[in-house]
């Protein structure tokens, strides 16, 4: 008898930002399967076969619990597996890929570091309001082809929104929500926000930090000659807590996580019908005209008015949450005039003023739409705009 140990890497779903390449490193005498474990696989299971085309088996009785191998973490995972009588075994290890990274806050300011985590999907109550407080979560977001600004006959349309193909060539992570008040608390020990009433503010948008606070004046003012950051930054900190090279998005991984595959106006595919105050942009964000303008001179109000709760709208296809208004978010690139067709575009070389997207709560309809630019003093705060977090590929 002859038992052989064909070597095969099946992954269940594609593949998650910074993965380690997976394979079965050896089938040893004894029955035991080696492999490298990914470091964002959530559970392997292990297959057997008479022949490389299959059908492949799972395992059962007293071998089943080879269909449900936990991971943990990155490392070698050892799996005892059966011997039988057949002429030639083949094995495959199959792993579930998560699609969203979790990172733990909980810690608090003073923590040396912030544990990751991954999900394969939203978790059956959906997410809840840790994920808005204490944990920070990240939609995995897959390479592709766009067109970046708006048709000419879009309502609302500004002239430097002119349409190019971009491609982004590798995936890339992004915060499923807006960075919250209680996360930069966690992150940065301070509340710097205008709407403080402590019985609301956790889950709302921070808002009153700048590009300067979020990446740093001086290494994180380089961009894009370099994307170094400040080390007692918000991205330092989280950086050097986490192990991961967190940034903001650029202006086109913005934009395409953004439409989420939609061309339209609004990411729910709906265009724009009134340029102020429009129906279909009330579903997918807080503007003036859905409690936006009750904002001003209410900062110890609840959530009604001024910012909302990150996640209170409809998601795009993506899931990710809050796209449209609430807060202006930071984007990575100087504002400057578009390149055309572009492969992962960093933006302009030089500049005075960042790229802001998305709208705010103080906003009009036609501010909110997914191809619209505004700018922004990187030195400069304000009461309308915070940031949401992304991983770039790497």
């Amino acid at each position: 008898m002859k038992t052989l140990g064909i070597v095969l890497a099946l992954v269940a779903v594609a593949g998650f930002v910074n993965a380690e390449p997976f394979m079965i490193r050896s089938f040893q005498p004894a029955g035991s399967l080696t492999f490298n474990a990914m470091s964002n696989a959530t559970s392997y299971r292990v297959e057997w076969a008479s022949s490389p085309a299959g059908p492949w088996t799972n395992f059962s009785g007293g071998a089943a619990g080879l269909n449900a191998i936990t991971a943990t973490g990155e490392g070698v995972v050892t799996a005892a597996v059966p011997l039988t009588a057949a002429a030639l075994i083949c094995y495959r290890a199959v792993a579930d890929i998560a699609n969203y990274l979790v990172v733990d806050l909980s810690g608090g300011p003073t923590a040396s570091s912030y544990p990751v985590s991954y999900l394969t999907n939203v978790p059956a109550g959906g997410w809840t309001d840790e994920y808005k407080t204490t944990k920070m979560v990240f939609r995995q977001i897959p390479a592709g082809t766009f067109v970046m600004g708006s048709p000419a006959d879009e309502l609302g349309r500004d002239s430097d929104e002119i349409q190019h193909q971009v491609t982004l060539t590798q995936p890339f992570c992004m915060g499923v929500f807006k960075v919250t008040q209680r996360q930069w608390e966690q992150v940065m020990g301070t509340w710097p926000s205008y709407f403080t009433n402590a019985s609301y503010r956790d889950a709302r948008p921070v808002e009153l930090v700048r590009y300067n606070d979020i990446r740093g004046a001086t290494a994180g003012a380089g961009w894009p000659a370099s994307n170094n950051v400040d080390a007692t930054s918000f991205m330092g900190t989280l950086r050097a807590r986490t192990g991961r090279g967190f940034d903001l998005p650029t202006e086109s991984q913005w934009e395409y996580a953004g439409r989420a595959g939609t061309a339209t106006a609004l990411n729910s595919g709906y265009n724009l019908t009134n340029t102020s105050s429009d129906a279909h942009m009330a579903q997918v964000g807080r503007y003036w005209y859905n409690g936006g303008s009750s904002g001003l001179n209410h900062q110890n109000d609840n959530t009604s008015v001024g910012t909302a709760k990150v996640g209170s709208y409809l998601p795009n296809q993506w899931g990710l949450y809050d796209m449209h208004g609430n807060v202006w978010e930071e984007c990575l690139d100087w504002y400057g005039t578009y390149p055309g067709t572009a492969s992962d575009p960093n933006g302009a070389t030089t500049g005075l003023y960042r790229v802001l997207r998305g709208g705010s709560w103080g906003a009009k309809a036609y501010d909110c739409r997914v191809a619209h630019r505004a700018s922004g003093d990187p030195r400069d705060t304000g009461i309308i705009s915070g940031f949401r977090v992304a991983l770039p590929p790497g």
